[in-house]
């Protein structure tokens, strides 16, 4: 099955590049780590379900304000960098699991609060990803997810999608906010906050990170250079002698709380 063989693949070039994520700045730094804290208010007798968790970051931010942080990623290399850095770090009270984050291997109403920062572009099926995070949430659960998200003009989301697709193989979709606010209210989630804002791509750093070749690189790079001019003004793409040096994407941040 396709899906399958996509889902094969994340988990080879996480899993190759797993170290690479737990020190990427992208990831690693950024005020939404501080702000999942101050949106969410976690309370110390509270479990937390960090899906998709990557270098472990938010899962290690949870750390000192709850009780256990389960922390859930398809790449089990990817956990394995995690833990080796959360426990350097002094992170002790999180437990490290294999899983599918559309297809989460936890009782209903587990969880009181679930997270999920700069991952959903990858999951091939995004509402069974948000039915299965409303089911493990306890009644009142907190959710707040972070992710890159398409312009509503179709055609920008379009030229956005592609680049991404170019400079990384594992990339589905990124997807509108209102195609994300109606996932999560079809699916008993309320949302009770929300932020966008502009996220810089520094070209060579963000590029080089998945992709496999000079080649690839330099098509990507066509690519975004060669975009319509109204196109490059969105994305903000800053050109020096011919080679493209940054760009900038939508990034939306929401919590929502499961009815």
């Amino acid at each position: 099955m396709a899906e399958d063989s996509h889902k094969s693949m994340v988990i080879q070039q996480f899993g190759n590049r797993a170290k690479e994520y737990v020190e990427s700045r992208g990831h690693s730094q950024g005020s939404d780590l501080r702000r999942i804290i101050e949106w969410s208010h976690p309370e110390k007798h509270w479990n937390a379900l960090d899906i998709a968790t990557g270098g472990g970051h938010v899962a290690r931010n949870l750390s000192p304000h709850v009780s256990l942080v389960v922390a859930t990623d398809l790449t089990r290399r990817m956990l394995n960098a995690a833990r080796d850095a959360n426990l350097k770090a002094g992170a002790e009270n999180i437990i490290y699991m294999a899983a599918d984050a559309e297809n989460l291997p936890f009782l209903n109403e587990t969880f009181h609060m679930a997270t999920c920062r700069i991952a959903p572009h990858h999951f091939t099926n995004k509402d069974a990803f948000i039915r299965e995070t409303s089911r493990i949430l306890k009644k009142d659960g907190i959710f707040i997810m972070v992710d890159n998200v398409v312009p509503a003009d179709p055609e920008l989301g379009i030229f956005m999608n592609t680049f991404e697709r170019m400079r990384d193989a594992t990339h589905v979709e990124c997807a509108p906010i209102e195609k994300w606010r109606s996932m999560m209210e079809g699916n008993g989630l309320e949302i009770l906050k929300d932020e966008a804002e502009k996220k810089t791509y520094q070209f060579a750093e963000w590029v080089a990170r998945t992709a496999e070749d000079q080649e690839q690189m330099q098509l990507t790079e066509n690519f975004i250079r060669e975009m319509p001019e109204y196109a490059r003004d969105y994305f903000q793409v800053k050109i020096e002698d011919s080679r493209v040096v940054s760009l900038k994407v939508d990034q939306w941040m929401v919590m929502a709380r499961k009815k």
